[in-house]
């Protein structure tokens, strides 16, 4: 059973920075796709952030690209998400997703191709 677990989350002030990780347990593939998806209160759960493996350039939601990336360890199978200019509507629940897909720019991840998810981890921005 692959299971993502997710840390890092917490309250930060506007403009302040924030590392998010997730470590997965259980086989993955090099091939999976690792990502990041938020879920505000009252809103529908959306792509934050994508990482395929090798070369392939990462997607990034219109949101939050210039301030977030997204990186991955294969080795220790962790996918990370790097917070910077935190703005009060980054405030969410931040959950850690793999899932046997590509993706990239261009290809915005699709939860229901991700099979594996974390419990989350809240981030709470204040102005």
């Amino acid at each position: 059973q692959v299971t993502p677990v997710e840390s890092g989350g917490g309250s930060v002030q506007a403009g302040g920075s924030r590392r998010l990780s997730c470590t997965v347990s259980g086989r993955t593939d090099s091939s999976d796709c690792m990502a990041w998806f938020r879920q505000a209160p009252g809103e529908e759960r959306e792509a934050v952030a994508a990482r395929y493996s090798g070369t392939i350039t990462p997607y990034y939601a219109t949101a939050v690209k210039g301030r977030f990336t997204i990186s991955r360890d294969n080795g220790k199978n962790m996918v990370f998400l790097t917070m910077n200019r935190l703005k009060p509507e980054d405030t969410a629940m931040y959950y850690c997703a793999v899932g046997p897909t590509y993706c990239g720019v261009g290809s915005p991840p699709i939860p229901t191709d991700f099979p594996y998810w974390g419990q989350g981890t809240q981030v709470t921005v204040s102005s």
